[in-house]
């Protein structure tokens, strides 16, 4: 499983403004998702909003919108699952891409809880559901928050 050996994150949110940007592809997944970045938020202290996008390929755009708002970090939730086409690898690579090239040029941090998976049952596990084995929403939002609280402690 891809959660072996992750570090245990705990960061102090509090006076953070974070943004969650969330596809609406494959439903049940996505709500997982959200549901454990708005847990994870919550518990830090942070102040967080929730816009919905139609897709991955949206996240993006969106996530340079709400930081260039005003919010101090983002949390961009995405499901992407393998079909037949390469059209897996087109959107997968242009979420990536586009969230770290959004991240670099506005200075500020993007929690990447976008999942590229094989199979529905990849994301089941990941989505922080009951009997997931793993909680990729929240794991995306204790990273924004840590990130952006080095990010505030080094421009001091």
């Amino acid at each position: 499983m891809s959660g072996a050996g992750s570090p245990t994150i705990s960061s102090d949110g509090r006076g953070l403004r974070v943004t969650i940007v969330a596809g609406l592809w494959h439903e049940t997944i996505a709500e997982g998702l959200l549901a454990g970045a708005r847990r994870a938020l919550a518990e830090s202290g942070a102040s967080f909003n929730e816009i919905r996008v139609p897709g991955s390929f949206e996240l993006p755009v969106v996530s340079k919108a709400a930081l260039e708002a005003g919010a101090d970090a983002v949390v961009a939730l995405g499901v992407i699952i393998r079909g037949g086409t390469p059209h897996f690898e087109y959107v997968s690579d242009a979420a990536t891409s586009g969230l770290t090239q959004v991240s670099i040029l506005t200075g500020k941090p993007i929690g990447f809880g976008v999942l590229t998976l094989d199979n529905e049952q990849q994301g089941l596990d990941r989505a922080g559901l009951p009997g997931s084995t793993e909680d990729k929403g929240a794991e995306a939002a204790q990273a924004a928050i840590a990130a952006a609280t080095i990010i505030r402690q080094l421009a001091r």
